[in-house]
């Protein structure tokens, strides 16, 4: 038996769905944890420090606790396209084919929008980001005023960038699983056993 025709099946299947569940409870870990540690500097700046500058210490905290929870989401994402494609996918218009999970994920986005949670907790990101900036508002002179209103807009347009691109991920990430596992099945049927 050649290495191409080697199909892990369920084994595959069961690591990429406990990849998921493993990846899917970090991120909430790790949200509760940033936003914790946010608060802590927050209040250890804003009591210690009178430079308003040090507001970038827990805004670094609160950029660096987003990028790894958006990091996390999208991975996972990514894996349930796989897994949707790869184990779920069939030939357009064939009928029979039992809906499952990760299908029935993406169909109920669609039907009802809006009724989902925020996988990327943006709005409490946008809130912190918000309120790391009030000791700023009160201490700072115009010109740290803008330098640090800059730091803060970017890191919330930042965070509006990426639940952009997650809006649109799962309709992209089919696409393109599909096209990839589409092109390898054929080059595998094409290729000598």
């Amino acid at each position: 038996m050649s290495d191409s025709s080697f199909d892990p099946g369920p084994e595959e299947f069961a690591a990429l769905r406990a990849t998921i569940r493993e990846r899917g409870s970090l991120r909430v870990v790790l949200f509760v944890a940033t936003i914790g540690l946010w608060s802590a500097l927050v209040v250890a700046t804003a009591a210690a420090l009178t430079l308003p500058v040090a507001s970038l210490i827990p805004l670094v905290v609160l950029a660096g606790g987003f990028e790894a929870v958006a990091s996390l989401h999208i991975g996972v994402e990514r894996i349930g396209r796989y897994i949707q494609v790869r184990y779920e996918w069939d030939a357009p218009g064939a009928a029979g084919v039992p809906i499952r999970w990760e299908r029935a994920a993406m169909a109920w986005g669609r039907r009802f929008p809006g009724t989902g949670t925020d996988p990327l907790f943006g709005v409490i990101f946008y809130l912190a980001t918000a309120l790391n900036f009030v000791p700023v508002a009160l201490t700072g002179v115009a010109p740290e005023l803008a330098v640090l209103a800059l730091a803060h807009l970017l890191f919330a347009a930042r965070v509006w960038r990426v639940r952009a691109w997650a809006a649109r991920q799962r309709d992209e990430d089919l696409r393109r699983y599909q096209q990839l596992l589409t092109a390898e099945g054929a080059e595998r049927a094409g290729s000598p056993g």
